[in-house]
């Protein structure tokens, strides 16, 4: 039998802007360095130095980020392994049209498990994360599963979906009954004191396989064009065309939520999917009674839990406590941090400009 290699689908097309101002369509998030000197998509693809290779690295984004993209990576992704959708559909035909591209390639195998992971997400762990794939690699492969990656939920979050586990495969691994969507407060805190749901982290482990099987019981219309899909890929005008044809649905909706191969494995890693600003305290260390994220300078009186990035500017603060403040070199934002979430109604105000 071919040796069976793991795989990276790094997924790198997003345009939001829950980050905003710093956050842009020009420069979304996945591209910007919130921690540290590298960029959230060079940290995600420094996290598999060790356990995917070079060769087995792949990055699905827009041509429009393109630069953006290799800029980040320079030579940690091979320029042939980068995969252009012809626009922006959502989740489910972005990832049929990798595996596509993948299976277009003579030298591939079919049983190769690819490993689909956000690209604008903060882990910390390498090693917990790294487990986590092995485990689920494996888990896989025996069962012939799609492995979602389920984090253990310590408070009763509004802003994520759900996954609830059945029944017990093996130490942290498990069967899924149901993925749930974003629930009320009320809701999201029965999950939590049931001990059977996890937060929903959007990553995906299985054999290419297995997902084209899936794909094919429940979103047959796709395989019609998967033929279509391989023979263009080196052919943009035509590749547009026969995307079209491709629901705009995602993968949630089109596979794992009408799957019954689906298993969960429990993550050994921290994770924050840095949804709004707001959500940096929890990746932070406090320094002077506030969050830091980068400044050139702070200076306070009275101030506490406040959220700062202003890595040009100095900032004073003077008797205030849970404020978000953001500068860059064209905006200054101010907002509670219960606020966050409104960042796109303020967004929408600024949309036809090029804050934007």
């Amino acid at each position: 039998m071919n040796q069976i290699n793991l795989c990276a689908l790094i997924m790198a097309g997003g345009k939001g802007t829950r980050l905003w101002p710093e956050s842009t369509s020009a420069r979304p998030k996945q591209y910007l360095k919130m921690l540290g000197d590298d960029s959230l998509i060079k940290s995600t693809v420094n996290r598999l130095e060790g356990l995917i290779s070079t060769e087995n690295r792949f990055v699905v984004t827009v041509d429009e980020q393109s630069a953006l993209a290799k800029e980040c990576l320079g030579e940690t992704v091979p320029e042939k392994n980068y995969i252009y959708e012809p626009k922006g559909r959502n989740t489910a035909p972005c990832i049929f049209l990798s595996l596509a591209q993948l299976l277009s390639d003579p030298n591939r195998n079919p049983d190769d498990v690819v490993a689909i992971l956000p690209s604008d997400h903060i882990i910390l762990n390498k090693e917990g994360f790294q487990n986590t794939l092995k485990i689920a690699f494996d888990l896989s492969v025996r069962m012939k599963t799609i492995v979602t990656i389920g984090i253990k939920p310590h408070f009763p979050h509004t802003g994520f979906g759900y996954i609830k586990a059945d029944e017990v495969i093996e130490k942290d691994s498990f069967t899924v009954e149901a993925f749930k969507e974003k629930p009320d407060f009320e809701t999201a805190k029965s999950y939590i004191e049931s001990g059977k749901y996890f937060w929903n982290a959007g990553m995906f482990v299985g054999q290419i396989s297995t997902l084209i099987e899936e794909f094919k019981a429940y979103c047959p219309d796709y395989l019609t064009e998967l033929n279509a899909l391989k023979e263009n890929v080196s052919n943009p005008d035509e590749l547009l065309k026969v995307y079209d044809r491709l629901k705009a649905i995602s993968i949630d909706y089109a596979i794992m939520e009408k799957s019954k191969r689906i298993n969960v494995v429990q993550a050994q890693f921290d994770w924050n999917d840095l949804g709004s600003w707001d959500a940096m305290e929890s990746v932070l260390e406090r320094e002077d009674d506030n969050f830091i994220i980068k400044a050139k300078d702070l200076k306070q009186i009275g101030s506490k839990n406040n959220i700062v990035f202003a890595p040009e500017h100095s900032v004073a603060l003077v008797d205030v406590e849970d404020l978000v403040v953001v500068t860059n070199q064209k905006v200054v934002t101010v907002m509670k941090k219960q606020s966050a979430q409104k960042i796109k109604e303020i967004v929408a105000l600024f949309k036809d400009t090029d804050l934007v």
